[in-house]
């Protein structure tokens, strides 16, 4: 079976960081994590957009659906 056929498991980690308390970290702290959070919200807009262009390219190909 392929990894990909496997069901996500529930509470994927950004649940569990909208969640986490922030009180315990400093200015410093805080300013890495936006830094950081910022960054991984490029590298998945960045796979949004090649997976739409993938099912552009798919559809193209095949006919896709029309919903």
């Amino acid at each position: 079976m392929d990894d990909l056929d496997l069901p996500r498991p529930k509470g994927d980690a950004a649940s569990r960081l909208a969640t986490e308390d922030l009180s315990p970290y400093s200015q410093d702290e805080l300013d890495e994590r936006v830094v950081l959070l910022e960054t991984e919200i490029s590298r998945v807009r960045a796979h949004r957009e090649k997976v739409a262009k993938h099912r552009a390219d798919a559809d193209a190909l095949f006919g896709g659906s029309k919903t």
